[in-house]
């Protein structure tokens, strides 16, 4: 009988990055366990790691390249296929312009290290500016508030979340996503932690949340109305001397006093729901703490003022001492430094052809995507690259982006599914499996709550014939350039950037420990390099090396806020949805993910029910302007009255996908609901959050 071998790695199918114990004998997953040796992950798993056997396993997941044919999928070798790629885009390329080819990049690229070293060595060549990613239905606030208060977009402070005394989380669930911009493994622990020395946790969300449901307070709060909330909490700090001084560099703090006089709590309170004294008093609360932190995520970026709430939840931070500090809001050193290597990044250098939506980073907002693609004219898309994406179930009005993807002239997918997008693919390239190929956190160690840092060695062999994504990339790259007879920069395996990275960064030559992959690979179980410390001073990369208090383009969008008008409060209004087992649109093929209890359904306030003449369990239909779905509506007093909430990621089952597990789950897609018309406009992010919809019996 064959031994059993053991094998330390990081599951890195989610930001929390936990060590596991992988036994495999002949090339076959034995058991997959949490590591209790590794320091940050404390042993701690959950169901996602459990399944990536079942990835491994699966038999909907592509092992070769294919390409479409009328309805039939056939296999094509991979030489064949760069070089189809090639003639398509460089011929449509001609006839039409570098924009008539568009990039789509989804949120698992920043999962795969091999995607983010290699993935524009080919995207690159295309010169399109029709660049579009999961950003802009996610963090993009995130990016554009450090840019514009730190300048560089990846300057992110994290939340101090093992030193704090006051954690305050708006719109985030890290109970369900193990983090969310703060890698942060064994979250559970953790916030009890907190709890037991004495500090307090409070969460503010329209949903009573697995994460809230911990919490020492909860409060209920009007969708799309956070920026409501926070800027009664950063008036009120001003207005009763609760403020502390900051030891960082600071530019324009009295014209951010001045710009927030006007939104007091009492002004607030109607607004976001929340009582004018709660508001008040959350924001004494927080003054009073030794060491408190503020954080907002998901909830609060993708609304109509995303940006601005961002920026609000910095300022608190800030004016009361707590950034850049222990306990409060702290960015990570990462071994490989990306902050200090790349540039901070820009903002509306070119906007969007038919709405003018601004650029971020050399990226357009997702929700700009399919109308590019359906309205004529010069620069209209007409062939698209989707990068390990699903925008169909991912993206504002994924209706309409099927009407787009169906009238393209040519498209590519780098994926390992036919799924609900690249089923309109005209060829799909699939890369290795997770467990085949060697994987460094270039991303989530830059989030992370402690300075971490590790290699992850493949645990299974490469299957023959199979490319990882970076190999594709390279051989899309090869064959585009000698087509167009372009000049191509040689490159380097991934692995040797990180190295160059690792001896580069802050723990490398310069540092006693002298850090570098063939030292990292001596420590399988990741290597500890301490918890966070001030150094934002040292990093800004502003005008001055100041931290801008009071931007021109937020106090800009100041106006929009206060003239805008609260949706009436007999207008139920949509949220989002995750849960611990589901990472967005693209874990639901996977048995052990998929078990238990029912998860799609809409959950509705009991009032809410009552008042339509609703039962529970009842079949549905819920209208907003762009779609209607049915689904199952479920009673939970977890809900703000007004407010209705469908997880985001389900309405499998289209004709074509075959993903047979998926397509057997009931549920409908939240994004035929979500309005690609509603927007952050200051920042061109989704406003995924607060959409008007109508529910009645089905």
């Amino acid at each position: 009988m064959s031994e059993t071998t053991r094998h330390h790695r990081a599951c890195h199918l989610c930001e929390a990055i936990c060590g596991l114990i992988i036994e495999t004998r002949d090339e076959q997953i034995v058991s997959i366990k949490g590591d209790p040796q590794d320091s940050f992950s404390r042993g701690h798993i959950c169901p996602k790691a459990v399944a990536l056997q079942d990835i491994q396993n699966d038999p909907d997941r592509l092992r070769h390249p294919m390409r479409r044919v009328g309805s039939e999928w056939l296999a094509i070798d991979w030489d064949e296929a760069f070089a189809l790629v090639a003639e398509r885009f460089a011929d449509i390329r001609e006839r039409h312009g570098n924009n008539a080819v568009a990039v789509y990049q989804g949120n698992p690229s920043v999962h795969n290290y091999g995607l983010m070293t290699h993935s524009n060595y080919f995207l690159g060549q295309l010169k399109t500016r029709n660049r579009f990613s999961a950003t802009s239905v996610d963090q993009l606030p995130h990016h554009l508030t450090s840019l514009m208060m730190y300048g560089h977009g990846l300057l992110i402070p994290i939340p101090d979340i093992d030193h704090t005394d006051f954690m305050l989380i708006l719109g985030g669930n890290p109970l369900a996503s193990n983090g969310s911009i703060m890698t942060v493994p064994d979250v559970e622990k953790r916030l009890k932690a907190l709890q037991a020395r004495g500090g307090k946790l409070v969460v503010v969300d329209p949903r009573r949340s697995e994460t809230a449901a911990i919490a020492d307070q909860h409060l209920f709060v009007r969708p799309g109305e956070d920026a409501a909330l926070l800027f009664g909490m950063l008036n009120t700090l001003f207005d009763e001397e609760l403020t502390r001084a900051s030891h960082l560099p600071v530019a324009d703090l009295d014209e951010l006093r001045a710009a927030v006089k006007p939104f007091t709590a009492e002004a607030m309170g109607p607004r976001c729901g929340v009582l004018a004294a709660q508001i008040r008093q959350l924001a004494r609360d927080f003054a009073a703490a030794d060491k408190a932190v503020c954080y907002g995520r998901m909830g609060v970026s993708t609304q109509a003022f995303g940006t601005l709430c961002q920026w609000l939840v910095q300022s608190i931070n800030l004016v009361t001492g707590n950034l850049d500090r222990v306990g409060g809001a702290l960015c990570t050193e990462p071994a490989v430094d990306l902050v200090a290597s790349t540039s901070g990044g820009h903002f509306n250098r070119w906007q969007s052809r038919v709405s003018g939506l601004p650029e971020y980073g050399g990226e357009l907002p997702v929700s700009a995507l399919a109308e590019e693609m359906l309205t004529e004219g010069e620069g209209q898309i007409r062939a698209l690259v989707t990068v390990a994406g699903n925008p169909v179930l991912s993206t504002p009005n994924g209706r309409k982006m099927e009407q787009a993807l169906d009238g393209l002239e040519f498209m590519l997918s780098v994926d390992f599914y036919i799924n609900e997008t690249t089923r309109y693919a005209d060829l799909i390239l699939p890369p290795t499996a997770p467990l085949e190929h060697d994987h460094y956190d270039t991303t989530f160690n830059l989030f992370a709550v402690r300075n971490v840092t590790r290699f992850n060695e493949p645990v299974l062999s490469k299957p023959e014939g199979a490319l990882h994504d970076w190999e594709i990339f390279i051989g899309l790259a090869k064959a585009f350039a000698s087509r167009t007879g372009a000049d191509l920069k040689p490159t380097m395996a991934p692995q040797q950037m990180i190295d160059h990275g690792l001896r580069a960064g802050p723990y490398g030559e310069r540092n006693e420990l002298d850090l570098s992959l063939s030292r990292l690979r001596d420590y399988p179980h990741g290597l500890d390099l301490g918890p966070l410390k001030p150094n934002l001073a040292g990093r800004l990369k502003t005008e001055g090396q100041r931290v801008q208090a009071a931007p021109p383009l937020f106090l800009g969008d100041l106006q929009r806020f206060a003239a805008s008008i609260a949706a009436p409060s007999d207008q139920l209004v949509l949220i989002g949805r995750r849960h611990v087992r589901s990472n967005n649109s693209w874990m639901h093929n996977y048995h052990r993910l998929v078990k238990g209890k029912p998860r799609h359904q809409l959950l509705m306030n009991p009032v809410d029910l009552s008042r339509l003449g609703l039962l529970d369990g009842q079949r549905v239909r819920v209208r907003s302007r762009v779609g209607m779905i049915e689904v199952e509506v479920a009673v939970s007093d977890e809900m703000m009255p007004g407010v209705v909430s469908l997880p985001h990621g389900w309405g499998h089952g289209r004709p074509g996908a075959q993903l047979e597990i998926a397509n057997r789950q009931p549920g409908a897609s939240a994004n035929d609901l979500t309005d690609e018309r509603q927007l952050d406009a200051l920042s061109g992010n989704a406003a995924l959050n607060g959409v008007p919809v109508e529910v009645e019996a089905a």
